[in-house]
C-alpha cells in the first residue's frame, strides 16, 4: 500500500488558470498579458517566501515558451553572468524573461549589474494564500482530478498538516490514489490512516 501511495498520478499542468491568485491578482494579470504578448513589459520578477507560488507561475510561463529563471538567489557567479547575458540578449532581440527569487532583487547579494537589471522590469511580491484560499486551491485541484473532497477533510488538512501548498497537494493526491484503489470515498478516517504511513509529507 505504501508503494502504491507513493506512485502518485502526474499532477495537473501548472497554469495561470489553476493558480489561486489571492492577493496576487495584479501579478497574475501582468503574467497573463505577457503570455498573450499584450504588454510592453518584457521583464517580470516575482519574489516571496517558499510556497507562495513562484515555481507554479514560472512553470506556466515556461510551458508557454517564455524564458524563465527560478531561484535566482541560489545562482553562483557564473550562472548570474549567464542570466545577465540572457537579459541583455532578450532586451536586444526581443522576447520575455520571467524570473523569481526569495527576496527583492537588491536584497539577495546578487551581482550589482544583475540585481539592477532584474529591478528594472515589473517586480511583484507574491503573498501566501490565506487558509480560505488554500481550501479553495485544494477543492479546485480535487475537481481537476474528478475527486470528491469533503469539507471536513479540507479542514483537517489545514488544521493538522504542514500548511505549505505542495505538501497539502501531495497528501490530496495520495488520498485520491488510495480512494480509487480501495473503491471507498475520501474521509477524515482515511486521511488519518494515510498520515500514519511514512510518506515524507
Amino acid at each position: 500500500m505504501k508503494q502504491l501511495l507513493l506512485d502518485i498520478q502526474p499532477p495537473a499542468p501548472q497554469t495561470l488558470g489553476n493558480f489561486i491568485a489571492g492577493q496576487n491578482a495584479e501579478a497574475i494579470h501582468s503574467l497573463a498579458q505577457a503570455l498573450n504578448g499584450a504588454t510592453e513589459a518584457r521583464f517580470i520578477y516575482l519574489w516571496g517566501a517558499k510556497g507562495s507560488g513562484k515555481s507554479h507561475l514560472l512553470q506556466a510561463c515556461k510551458a508557454a515558451n517564455l524564458t524563465v529563471a527560478d531561484d535566482v538567489h541560489l545562482l553562483d557567479n557564473k550562472a548570474q553572468i549567464a542570466l545577465f547575458n540572457t537579459y541583455n540578449h532578450i532586451k536586444e532581440v526581443g522576447g520575455t524573461l520571467i524570473t523569481a527569487g526569495l527576496h527583492a532583487p537588491t536584497q539577495m547579494g546578487l551581482r550589482d549589474d544583475l540585481a539592477t537589471r532584474l529591478a528594472w522590469g515589473l517586480v511583484y511580491q507574491l503573498h501566501p494564500l490565506t487558509d480560505e484560499e488554500k481550501a479553495q486551491a485544494l477543492k479546485n485541484h480535487a475537481k481537476e482530478r474528478g475527486m470528491k473532497l469533503p469539507d471536513d477533510v479540507v479542514d483537517y488538512c489545514l488544521r493538522y498538516l504542514r500548511r505549505d501548498l505542495p505538501t497539502l497537494m501531495a497528501v490530496l493526491e495520495a488520498l485520491d490514489v488510495w480512494s480509487l484503489t480501495e473503491k471507498k470515498p475520501v474521509t477524515v478516517s482515511m486521511l488519518r490512516k494515510l498520515l500514519q504511513l511514512d510518506l515524507g509529507v
